[in-house]
């Protein structure tokens, strides 16, 4: 199919992808029991089951995978002598975070000046519309075989999906890999994430006292369990710049690819004016070739409701981003040693592992990122732009690991605009109808490059 008719199809289904995204940013799929009842992850499931049925699959199915979720998993066979091209993406989201802060309800897909906002908007139900809008735009024209997956407990790192694939690598087999679950530069620059963090997280909890006592009759020499939770928080950023600090850890590396602006970085950010970012060295250099340190949440007495009380026990949930060559474990050990190590005035230190991800790195010299290259160029009108990412993605390792002769691509319709995991989270739907035309015309462009290889 000609590249403008592929892309006049695409463009008349984007009022049936917006339907598609309506109908899933309104089921909210977080998939932590704590917070939401675990039927909505199923019936996002099977949502996502039947809507690629509905889009040429076959065998697509539920399946438990050792966490507790649900993965939705399908093929298509290949033409004869054609490659099979897996495509990915997840259907749980980040909880709202904050219902006041955003503008419209997150489970509510709203548009507003040419954005579309909701959560998952982008990450990742986006991508799952993206794969959907390709997938009808081709009809039987698909040139390759496919194997699908959707995740199912990707936002809560509980690694459930990783475990099944190696305990199934044969469900996965392909020649090239679509994880559809990062984004562009910016909104029109066709990009392909060649660079992941790897991720870290523990619970890092101070004990005190046996129980709380009153701050007039206790406070000075009884230990205060959050104030100690704090100096022992700060020891992880250096005072002067705030970079990153964990002994054992190095925090030297830099970044050699396309370079991300410091002001085009502070815009997209929303860093207040004034404010300095933290670290030194370029901004490339601390989010895709350094360690990055981040303390998630803070169990502690809130403000409203709290009483003169000295607190006898705090905790904090702490995440530790690490750049490709710097393994899980070893940052795990490095992490936990420093907590335990800088621990103030002699109070009880316990630090809990909670999950853990490695780092990962792309090869893009084989056929699917020529493939890609050529697709990009096409829809955007300019060569392909390689970058890093600074989140974590830890089933590109095991699949790298199922399929160690395949090529894995990173992209998807997630730009920095898109706010993803904040109030507000929202999908420009121009990259849902570019990045379907890429993807389209990438299928194409794989199956004639591994048919001239022949």
């Amino acid at each position: 199919m000609a590249a403008d008719a592929l892309a006049g199809r695409i463009a008349g289904l984007m009022s049936h992808a917006r339907t598609d995204l309506t109908e899933l940013v309104s089921i909210p799929s977080v998939a932590d029991p704590r917070q939401y009842p675990p039927e909505e992850c199923v019936r996002a499931a099977q949502w996502v089951a039947d809507a690629f049925t509905e889009a040429g699959l076959r065998d697509v199915r539920l399946v438990e995978t050792p966490d507790g979720s649900n993965a939705v998993i399908g093929h298509r066979p290949p033409p004869p002598g054609a490659p099979t091209v897996l495509l990915y993406c997840h259907y749980d989201v980040q909880p709202p975070l904050d219902d006041d802060a955003w503008t419209t309800p997150p489970f509510t897909l709203t548009e507003r000046d040419g954005r579309w906002y909701g959560r998952g908007t982008a990450d990742c139900k986006g991508n799952i519309v993206m794969h959907l809008t390709a997938l009808r735009a081709l009809g039987d024209d698909i040139p390759v075989g496919l194997r699908f997956v959707a995740e199912g407990s990707e936002e809560q790192g509980t690694g459930g999906l990783e475990a099944y694939v190696a305990e199934h690598p044969e469900e996965f087999t392909a020649d090239a890999l679509l994880i559809c679950d990062t984004g562009n530069a910016a909104v029109g620059v066709g990009t392909a994430t060649t660079s992941l963090r790897g991720l870290v997280n523990v619970v890092v909890t101070v004990d005190t006292l046996a129980g709380e006592v009153h701050s007039g009759m206790f406070g000075g020499p009884a230990p205060d369990a959050l104030a100690a939770l704090i100096q022992l928080l700060s020891t992880l950023r250096d005072p002067e710049t705030g970079a990153t600090r964990i002994q054992k850890l190095d925090s030297t590396g830099t970044w050699e690819g396309a370079h991300y602006e410091e002001e085009q970085f502070r815009q997209d950010a929303g860093v207040l004016d004034g404010v300095p970012l933290t670290g030194t060295g370029s901004v490339s250099d601390l989010l895709w070739a350094r360690p990055a340190v981040t303390v998630l949440g803070i169990d502690c007495p809130p403000v409203v409701g709290s009483s003169a009380a000295v607190p006898p026990t705090a905790r904090a949930r702490v995440s530790l981003r690490i750049p490709p060559g710097t393994a899980p474990e070893a940052a795990q050990r490095a992490l936990t040693d420093h907590l335990t190590g800088a621990a103030p005035w002699g109070v009880r230190v316990g630090v809990e592992p909670e999950s853990a991800g490695a780092p990962f790195r792309a090869a893009t010299d084989g056929p699917a990122y020529r493939a890609l290259g050529e697709a990009m160029q096409s829809v955007y009108g300019k060569p392909m732009t390689y970058l890093g990412q600074g989140g974590s993605i830890p089933l590109c390792n095991v699949l790298a690991d199922a399929c160690p002769s395949a090529e894995i691509i990173l992209m998807g319709v997630e730009e920095p605009q898109c706010l993803i995991h904040a109030p507000n989270e929202s999908v420009d739907p121009t990259e849902i109808e570019h990045m379907a035309h890429v993807e389209a015309l990438f299928l194409h462009a794989f199956a004639r490059a591994r048919r001239s290889a022949r």
